[in-house]
């Protein structure tokens, strides 16, 4: 029997429970601030803002033999020893690094695609803790919840309640330093509004803040003034605080000691969101591990800095994500302090992300050549999950023998691998050299790759061998760089001098990206179209601010009732003269609203006028 069918149905509460549950395995709680140890060279780097290469061949495109062969076309850099990474796959570099571990392929040589390779354990079993997708209640409603309601799941009444009463408080605190502003207290629905204007600004951006509440201008923002005035969201913005100001000063007062939090203005709705984020969603099969950062200048110890980012200045985050692109669990790098496991900063990252408590085992991680280690993979693979990802040959305990390697002159295409126990080391050619490590796959099974090689003087499209490891990672790598490109799409991040509100504009964007996404998984349950990021994201601005979405139409004594768009056919023409797409289903229609003049199905089994008209 499939364990998912067997499970039972867990509620939100029990969710919770297993989410903040202790790991069995010493993994770091969902409520720390995230590992932070440096016990290697590579990881004082990262400590440092030394990031080595970023490892990743370029993303599959529609899954085509065409697509597939482009994603994997471009040619593995070099990594640079600097402060940036750029994403490729990293070349192999020759010569023993002082200190590594001997090896015990190092006698045995490199093989060959032609030499058998299998398994030396059973294949992973996926056992997730709940169903993957959507959870309960989300999938008990009859019609697809709206986007205002799916954002409320991030933050709902208990979070916006906290943040209007600890801005209140921060609000009373500059009131009482002397500080003049017109300030009466923040309610909930004005709190909505505020987010509502933020995401407005997302979708429509001005160069500056002010500009949307100029008049007298063609560049005239009407909508936005019936909402709130200006000075109202300036004065919002000027006291938004999500922790109680009070207990800040107490923090403050702790600077230089283990007990000061870094993370203490933020800590309230940063716990929360993170706990939100894994009980409304259980992840696919396959999870990537990698960074993000959140572009900020702000004179703090949190802030980055990685020269080949495209944000160079920020704050880091690690991210886990599947390969819909949603974000599962996250939390913020605070630097270097107490040693979690041990093992390094990359293991203890991966560990306090991929909790075998709340995701259960047989899932696929894969990650770039920062996180790979065999020490980590083994512990994966002992936890029951497979492990797949980039690596460096100077990382400890990668084969370093020169026996049948690859060389600068092999043809594309060729296959070299070595297996101890469960770790697989590929090396493949390419334009460069690609080094892969996996404990899900074997050495070579028949895949191929589209490459144009000059054969006999003339440049040709041939089929070269392709390892399963590199198709696999170029196709489920990518999840967190998903993310991010939804992220950025409409973003409602604003300059702001504090650097804890850039944190809380991404926590919505957080919340709304990750809204979309239940959104298109409840449309596919049941066979409806989703709307675009952009309409999703326009719907819900205007319910957050309370307006419509569309202006309503001046009234002209016509009622909302079907008509025919072309009237006066005869004969075969009346059910095609004049048809137009449907506003709802797409489909041609001779039918439209008479007030509205929009097009609408009126059928047996599409009534598309009365779903248009009750919505």
């Amino acid at each position: 029997m499939d364990p998912r069918r067997a499970e039972r149905r867990y509620t939100w509460q029990e969710a919770f429970e297993l989410i903040t549950a202790s790991d069995e395995d010493g993994a770091i709680s969902a409520g720390s601030s995230g590992p932070d140890s440096a016990d290697s060279e590579d990881e004082a780097n990262f400590i440092d803002g030394i990031d080595p290469a970023h490892d990743i061949v370029d993303e599959v495109g529609n899954g085509d033999e065409d697509s597939e062969a482009s994603c994997a076309t471009e040619a593995p850099c070099t990594p640079e020893r600097g402060r940036g990474r750029g994403r490729s796959l990293p070349p192999a570099k020759t010569g023993n690094r002082p200190g590594s571990e001997a090896f015990p392929g190092d006698v045995a040589g490199w093989k060959t695609a032609q030499e058998p390779d299998s398994l030396p354990h059973a294949p992973l079993h996926f056992l997730p803790r709940r169903r993957p997708g959507v959870q309960p209640p989300l999938t008990e409603y009859v019609d697809i919840p709206s986007p205002s309601e799916l954002f409320g799941v991030y933050f709902d009444r208990a979070a916006v309640k906290t943040i209007c009463a600890n801005t209140n408080k921060n609000a009373a605190k500059h009131i009482a330093a002397g500080k003049k502003f017109k300030w009466t207290e923040l309610t909930e629905a004005e709190f909505h509004q505020y987010i509502g204007i933020t995401l407005f600004m997302g979708i429509l951006k001005l160069p500056k803040l002010r500009d949307y509440w100029r008049g007298n201008t063609i560049f005239h923002v009407g909508h936005l003034q019936k909402v709130m005035s200006r000075d109202r969201f300036l004065a919002i913005t000027w006291n938004l605080h999500m922790s109680d100001p009070a207990k800040d000063t107490v923090n403050d007062s702790k600077k230089g000691t283990t007990d000061y939090d870094c993370l203490h203005r933020i800590r309230p709705l940063y716990d929360h969101l993170r706990v939100a984020c894994k009980s409304v969603y259980h992840p696919q099969r396959n999870l990537s591990v990698d960074e993000r950062m959140v572009a900020t200048k702000a004179r703090i110890a949190l802030k980055q800095y990685i020269k080949n980012k495209p944000t160079k200045w920020g704050i880091k985050l690690f991210v886990l994500s599947d390969n819909t692109g949603y974000t599962v669990d996250f939390f913020i790098y605070t630097g270097r302090s107490t040693p979690k496991t041990g093992k390094g900063l990359s293991f203890d990252a991966v560990m306090s992300l991929v909790q075998k408590s709340f995701l259960g085992s047989g899932y696929h991680i894969y990650c770039d050549n920062f996180y790979t280690s065999p020490a980590l993979f083994r512990h994966l693979h002992d936890l029951g999950f497979g492990a797949c990802g980039t690596f460096r040959d100077t990382q400890v305990g990668i084969p370093h023998t020169k026996v049948n390697a690859l060389t600068k002159n092999s043809p594309r295409g060729t296959i070299r691998w070595i297996r101890e126990g469960p770790l697989l080391f590929i090396k493949w050619m390419d334009t460069r050299e690609v080094s892969v490590c996996s404990t899900l796959h074997t050495a070579f099974s028949g895949d191929s790759v589209r490459r144009v090689l000059r054969v006999s003087g003339k440049h040709r499209a041939v089929e070269v061998p392709l390892p399963s490891a590199v198709k696999d990672y170029n196709k489920f790598m990518g999840g967190v760089d998903l993310s991010d490109q939804l992220i950025g799409s409409y973003s409602s991040w604003r300059k702001t001098r504090k650097w804890y509100l850039t944190v809380l504009h991404h926590f919505v964007d957080i919340a709304v990206t990750n809204s979309y996404l239940l959104h298109k998984e409840l449309c596919g349950r049941l066979e409806q179209r989703p709307m675009t990021h952009q309409a999703f994201q326009e719907q819900l601005t205007a319910e957050l601010c309370g307006v419509q979405s569309q202006p309503v139409r001046e009234s002209t004594g016509r009622q909302h009732i079907p008509v025919a768009i072309c009237e006066g056919a005869l004969g075969s023409k009346k059910a095609t003269r004049g048809r137009r797409k449907c506003r709802l289903c797409g489909k041609c229609t001779p039918f439209m609203c008479e007030a509205c003049e929009v097009p609408l199905c009126v059928i047996v089994d599409r009534n598309c006028h009365k779903s248009f008209h009750s919505s």
